[in-house]
C-alpha cells in the first residue's frame, strides 16, 4: 500500500472546518484505492502570527520541503492587516516552492447552480493555466516623492524568458494530456502592455511549432472575460500572466457556479505542489458547520491526480458531482440543506 506524505495548513476562519471533511474524504477514498496518507499538520496562519509576530520562516520551508503535497485551508484573518500574511505564507511558499502554475479548472457540475442563462455542464469546462511566480506579483517597484503631492507609485510587471516558456509549455502539455478540445487560448493585452506581451506572444507562437496537434488562438483579456460570460464554450485551455489569471479565474468560479465550488492547485511539475480550496477564510461563518467544504474536497480529487491517483481522484470528482446534482440545495454557505459535516460524510459516504 502506497503511503503520501501530506503536509496539512488548516489555516484561518473556515479553513479548518473544510479541511476536516476533505481529510474524511481523502481517508475513505484511500481505503477503497489502496493507499494512506502520512498527514503532519503546521499552524501556519492568523493566529500564530498574532501571537509570534512570525509568519513563514526559512526553517518552515525547509520543513515542508520534505512532503510529496500540501493541503491548505484559507490563509486571512481579520484581525492582521491585508497583505501580510498573503506575502509572507502564500507568496512565500509558491515562489520558495517554485510553484509556477497556478492550476483552475472552471467546470459546471449543475446548471441549477449557473448564473448564465441556458448553459449547462456541457458548455462550461475549460481550465486556466496562470503563470504563478512573475509578473507584478513579483513585488518589483518603488515610490518616489512618497507623500507629496507629485508622488509616482511604480509597480513593474517582470517577466522573463524563462518563467514565460516553461508556463507556455506546461500549457501546452496540459491541453495534449486533457484531450478534449485540443485548443490552447493565450489570454493577454498584446495591443497595449507592448514589452510583456511582446514575450508572452513570441514565445507562444515558437513553442507552439513543437506541438501541431493543438489548435491556438489569442484573447485581449478583457475579450475574454466578456467571452467568459457569453460563450464560455469557446475555451478549453487558457494560459495567462499573473496578474490576468488572478482576476479571470475568480470570473470562472462565479461562472461554475461560485466560490464554493472552486479549488485550485500550485505547482511545481517537478516538485512540492499545494492544493487549496479558492474562497477565503470567511471568518464570519467560523465555527457555525455551515460552510461549504465541496472546494476542498475538490481541491484534494487535484491533489491525488497529481500524485498519480487518478481513479481515486475521478471517483471524489464523481461523489461531488452526485451530490450537487441530487442533494445540495445551495452552494452558498448556510443554503446548502446540510451542515459542512453533513456534506463531508455524504462524500465520504461514496466510498463504502
Amino acid at each position: 500500500m502506497k503511503t503520501y506524505r501530506i503536509a496539512v495548513i488548516p489555516g484561518d476562519g473556515t479553513g479548518p472546518e473544510v479541511i476536516r471533511e476533505g481529510l474524511k474524504v481523502l481517508d475513505a477514498a484511500g481505503q477503497k484505492y489502496g493507499f494512506t496518507t502520512d498527514k503532519t499538520f503546521f499552524d501556519f496562519g492568523g493566529a500564530r502570527y498574532l501571537k509570534t509576530g512570525k509568519v513563514l520562516e526559512d526553517r518552515d520551508i525547509l520543513a515542508i520541503q520534505k512532503f510529496q503535497a500540501i493541503y491548505l485551508g484559507a490563509i486571512g484573518h481579520p484581525d492582521v492587516s491585508p497583505g501580510i500574511l498573503e506575502t509572507g505564507i502564500l507568496l512565500k511558499l509558491r515562489f520558495a516552492l517554485d510553484q509556477y502554475i497556478n492550476l483552475r479548472p472552471v467546470k459546471l457540475y449543475s446548471k441549477d447552480f449557473c448564473p448564465l442563462k441556458g448553459k449547462t455542464p456541457a458548455d462550461i469546462d475549460f481550465v486556466v493555466v496562470r503563470e504563478n511566480s512573475e509578473g507584478l506579483y513579483k513585488g518589483m517597484g518603488e515610490f518616489r516623492n512618497k507623500g507629496a503631492q507629485d508622488e509616482v507609485a511604480i509597480q513593474i510587471s517582470y517577466n522573463t524568458r524563462k518563467g514565460v516558456e516553461r508556463c507556455v509549455r506546461y500549457a501546452f502539455e496540459y491541453t495534449r494530456r486533457r484531450n478534449k478540445a485540443k485548443k490552447l487560448t493565450l489570454c493577454g493585452k498584446t495591443n497595449v502592455l507592448t514589452y510583456a506581451w511582446d514575450l508572452w506572444q513570441r514565445t507562444f507562437n515558437e513553442v507552439a511549432k513543437e506541438y501541431p496537434d493543438v489548435k491556438t488562438d489569442y484573447a485581449h483579456v478583457d475579450a475574454a472575460a466578456m467571452w467568459f460570460v457569453k460563450n464560455p464554450e469557446w475555451f478549453d485551455v487558457i494560459v495567462t500572466d499573473n496578474m490576468f489569471g488572478d482576476i479571470i479565474t475568480d470570473l470562472g468560479a462565479m461562472v461554475q457556479g461560485g466560490m464554493g465550488i472552486a479549488a485550485g492547485g500550485n505547482i511545481n511539475p517537478r516538485g512540492v505542489s499545494m492544493f487549496e480550496p479558492i474562497g477565503g477564510s470567511a471568518p464570519k461563518y467560523t465555527g457555525k458547520n455551515v460552510i461549504n467544504p465541496l472546494a476542498a474536497i475538490c481541491a484534494a480529487s487535484m491533489m491525488l491526480e497529481n500524485l498519480g491517483e487518478a481513479e481515486a481522484a475521478q471517483a471524489i470528482e464523481d461523489a461531488v458531482i452526485k451530490l450537487v446534482t441530487t442533494k445540495v440545495k445551495s452552494l452558498a454557505a448556510g443554503q446548502m440543506g446540510y451542515s459542512t459535516s453533513e456534506i463531508g460524510d455524504m462524500a465520504a459516504g461514496a466510498f463504502r
